[in-house]
């Protein structure tokens, strides 16, 4: 029997209750901030995750002068001729979204270590916070540091360091014999994470890539090696790990936890009834307020994991507010990511709302 063939049968009664759970996730909507579950905190008195995206002429808060901003997000630069995405604020219905105060960030986390930990998503969040924090401050010193595994911005001035630490899949990828495995048991690279005053956490993105894109040969979970499995199964086991890791490592009174939610991709423009459309020549977002396919599977994911963790993680529900901006992508205006990106979002952007949701819980 091969390697598949034994994954699928080993994993059913697993993949039977993650549907369960999917489906009670859904039944008590854990993906309304407003409810508050155990693990899970509400970041405000109202959903700032529901409203509408409006215009506000004050925006962008940085330019793509940023030296931060790497050439696969840097849109601007590479070309891209209009400018109205911009231009557009996230308005929650129910409240204000307060203004971004670089300087208050500074002053309240002063000699903090804030790290974002996660793949790509992560990085552009990382560098969109360094911009709007260095906007708000553009004479203070600061140093930048960037490598391949672990990268920093520090603002001397205030002993701030906002740093990223690479990791596609929280879990590790080790090297075995038989090649490179995910091993959805360990998190050999939490050593790193340890000390932090901050953790904004971040994956989902390469848990779908098969192929040439995908970095690992194997999967093992605990003492048996499979070829492969379901992609969800597999995302729900490794975050599990992942929360694990948070209840036994974790001080909530040193370090305050977030996760970043699920950042959608918007390669088929079927899901918002334009089936013949991608991101690709988008020049504003969806009117209303909801995404006409919902939510992406690994929402629920997330959902149903924060709902069991024992210690305090904040959920920024960022999903259904950037599902709406189809407008924001690269797409072919990216210095070095070949083709169309409709994965990742321009600097200016989308991530910056992201980080004023990060502020407004941080105000709290």
């Amino acid at each position: 029997m091969g390697f598949r063939s034994q994954a699928l049968i080993s994993w059913l009664p697993q993949v039977l209750l993650l549907l369960l759970s999917l489906e009670q996730a859904k039944a008590v909507q854990f993906n309304n901030v407003t409810s508050l579950t155990r693990g899970k905190k509400q970041v405000s008195g109202c959903n700032l995750f529901r409203g509408k995206w409006v215009i506000d002429p004050s925006y962008p808060l940085y330019d793509s002068s940023c030296p931060y901003i790497d050439p696969e997000f840097n849109c601007q630069k590479y070309g891209r001729p209009d400018k109205q995405y911009l231009k557009y604020a996230w308005k929650p219905d129910s409240c204000d979204l307060p203004r971004f105060d670089g300087i208050g960030i500074l002053s309240k986390w002063r000699g903090k270590k804030i790290m974002f930990v996660g793949d790509s998503l992560s990085l552009n969040m990382w560098e969109s916070l360094s911009c709007m924090i260095r906007a708000s401050v553009p004479s203070a010193k600061n140093s930048f540091v960037r490598k391949e595994l672990q990268s920093s911005v520090t603002f001397q001035d205030y002993g701030v360091s906002l740093i990223y630490y690479k990791t596609t899949y929280l879990v590790d990828i080790v090297r075995e014999d038989v090649g490179r495995v995910l091993n959805l048991d360990s998190i050999q690279g939490g050593n790193s994470w340890t000390g932090m005053d901050m953790l904004i956490f971040n994956t989902w993105h390469w848990w779908t890539h098969t192929g040439n894109s995908q970095p690992w040969d194997y999967i093992r979970v605990g003492t048996s090696l499979y070829k492969d499995m379901d992609r969800i199964t597999a995302f729900n086991r490794g975050l599990n790990t992942w929360a694990s890791w948070v209840n036994q490592n974790v001080n909530p009174s040193k370090t305050k936890v977030f996760f970043q939610g699920i950042s959608p991709t918007h390669y088929l423009g079927k899901e918002w009834n334009q089936p013949k459309k991608t991101c690709s020549g988008q020049v504003g977002p969806l009117t209303g307020s909801t995404y006409p396919a919902g939510a992406p599977p690994a929402v629920a994911v997330v959902n149903n994991v924060l709902s069991t963790i024992k210690k305090t993680v904040y959920l920024l529900d960022i999903t259904t507010l950037s599902q709406l901006r189809k407008d924001a992508h690269p797409s072919s205006y990216s210095g070095e990511h070949s083709g169309n990106d409709c994965s990742h979002w321009c600097l200016p952007g989308l991530p910056d709302t992201w980080n004023q949701l990060l502020y407004a819980a941080l105000s709290k």
